[in-house]
């Protein structure tokens, strides 16, 4: 009788460290800008993002028909700056530079799930050479995404 009750408590001791061990971290744990366009851009797009270094990283490669992409965001820095490289049918380039500021928000979900950060768009502009006006449609990025966040319009691009 006393080994089934110890047998019965080391169950119930066992059940009770597994049952505190499993911790529920979000699956979706992408924290994205969110970029949409009126119309669609027949063009080609390419989205570089300027490092701390000073060296670019290529982040939308050769993106065509695009009504909409997504970006990550930076969380080591205040100001993310992308460069927007769009070639036509003509193979001619058009650069232009996008600045966004923002706040970075630290997000906790448990001790045991990754560290996140959720961030606040404060200003967003552009040096207008292809983008006719740009600006915020929803300042707060998580980890919604459906979300539309910065609403882009080009100079009269087909």
């Amino acid at each position: 009788m006393i080994r089934l009750k110890l047998v019965a408590l080391w169950m119930l001791m066992v059940a009770g460290f597994t049952a505190c061990s499993s911790i529920d971290c979000p699956i979706q744990t992408t924290v994205e800008v969110n970029y949409v366009m009126p119309d669609t851009l027949k063009d080609t797009l390419y989205v570089l993002s300027k490092r701390a270094d000073g060296t670019d990283t290529l982040l939308l490669n050769r993106g065509i028909d695009l009504t909409k992409f997504a970006l990550p965001v930076s969380y080591a820095h205040p100001e993310d700056t992308l460069i927007l490289m769009i070639k036509d049918k003509q193979k001619t380039t058009t650069i232009d530079t996008v600045w966004m500021k923002k706040d970075d928000i630290p997000h906790f979900e448990s001790v045991d799930c990754a560290a996140h950060f959720f961030h606040r768009i404060t200003q967003v502009h552009a040096t207008h050479v292809a983008v006719d006006t740009i600006f915020i449609l929803n300042p707060s990025v998580t980890y919604d995404t459906s979300a539309k966040h910065i609403e882009i319009h080009f100079k009269g691009r087909n």
